[in-house]
């Protein structure tokens, strides 16, 4: 028979159990503590604009007037450009590094892989202007007229705009998403693979098995990889060209609010200015939280299906062998 736990070790147990639960909480307090302060110190603006200022294309210091539209599309939009650009390479670097790579060069290419998220930012900033704006204005330059008729491709060929960002971005990512995911193939049971071969599968369809079964982790890194490409300031602000003007051509310059923040804190000259910096840091705040609450709806949605489809499987099972 088990014994009852001693006296001592029921109230070690609670003591541990309260100190971990102060230390979660320490996290939320955090939290509140960075949005208590963001509102505080945007007050004035908040009270002159509303929720005009997320809906106002004017930046205007000197007249007053204020808002931060044109600088949340240039955050998502750059942010997304970067995703779209990214994640086959990260998936692809992912797929032949636990797939398909000889072991020798399995270390040394995840290694330089994962070396790239160590780089600073102003670095990849400094190599955005001079290699990487270059090769982007040639390509500008070089678009075939037809194509420049279209929205998306029209502006001039300055080389820094949206594209560049998207692109350094990308960069930027690449190493985030690659190596989350890389760990989350890594992780699959080599059960899920061998069930497939020996259902006739190909060596392609047995990867595309270890995907659907990772998929919520391969989810969790792709959005990782936004969430690290929303808040980048340096390396964007020294290749969108900053102009607060919402475009939808890749070529055009454009916007972002971590990079308005960066360039404009040190200029605000008033209390209305200032306040109108900051209330942007409490939109790209609210921005990153919702993201986050996506991501973990999404994250949940896809294991609420993979439980369903397990249990009607089962189900599907027990049916027979109750019946027989």
């Amino acid at each position: 028979m088990r014994k009852p736990p001693s006296p001592r070790r029921s109230a070690d147990d609670r003591l541990f159990r309260l100190g971990t639960g102060f230390f979660a909480f320490l996290v939320v307090l955090l939290v509140g503590g960075i949005a208590f302060e963001l509102y505080e110190n945007s007050r004035l603006s908040i009270q002159k604009f509303g929720f005009h200022f997320w809906q106002t294309t004017t930046w205007d210091p000197v007249a007053g007037n204020f808002g931060a539209l044109p600088f949340i599309w240039g955050t998502l939009y750059s942010s997304l450009l970067a995703l779209v650009i990214s994640t086959p390479i990260a998936l692809g670097i992912a797929i032949f590094l636990s797939e398909l790579s000889p072991r020798f060069l399995r270390t040394p290419l995840a290694f330089l892989t994962e070396l790239l998220a160590a780089i600073p930012s102003i670095v990849y900033g400094l190599w955005g202007i001079f290699v990487l704006v270059p090769i982007v204005r040639q390509i500008e330059v070089h678009t075939p007229d037809w194509l420049k008729k279209v929205p998306l491709f029209t502006g001039p060929p300055l080389g820094v705009g949206m594209l560049a960002a998207g692109l350094i971005l990308a960069v930027m990512v690449i190493p985030f998403t690659s190596s989350v995911a890389r760990e989350v193939l890594k992780a699959v049971p080599a059960t899920q693979r061998e069930a497939a071969y020996a259902l006739g599968a190909t060596r392609w369809e047995a990867i595309q098995a270890a995907l659907r079964y990772g998929r919520t982790g391969i989810a969790g890194a792709i959005m990782l990889g936004f969430g690290r490409a929303i808040g980048e300031t340096m390396a964007v602000t020294m290749v969108i060209g900053n102009n607060p003007r919402i475009n939808s051509s890749l070529f055009a310059a454009q916007h972002t609010m971590a990079a308005v923040i960066a360039n404009e804190f040190t200029e605000a000259d008033t209390d209305l200015y200032l306040n109108a910096l900051i209330e942007i840091g409490l939109v790209l705040f609210v921005i990153t939280l919702v993201i986050n609450a996506l991501s973990r709806l999404l994250i949940w949605s896809v294991n609420r299906e993979v439980k369903v489809e397990a249990v009607t499987k089962a189900a599907a099972t027990a049916l027979p062998e109750a019946a027989a």
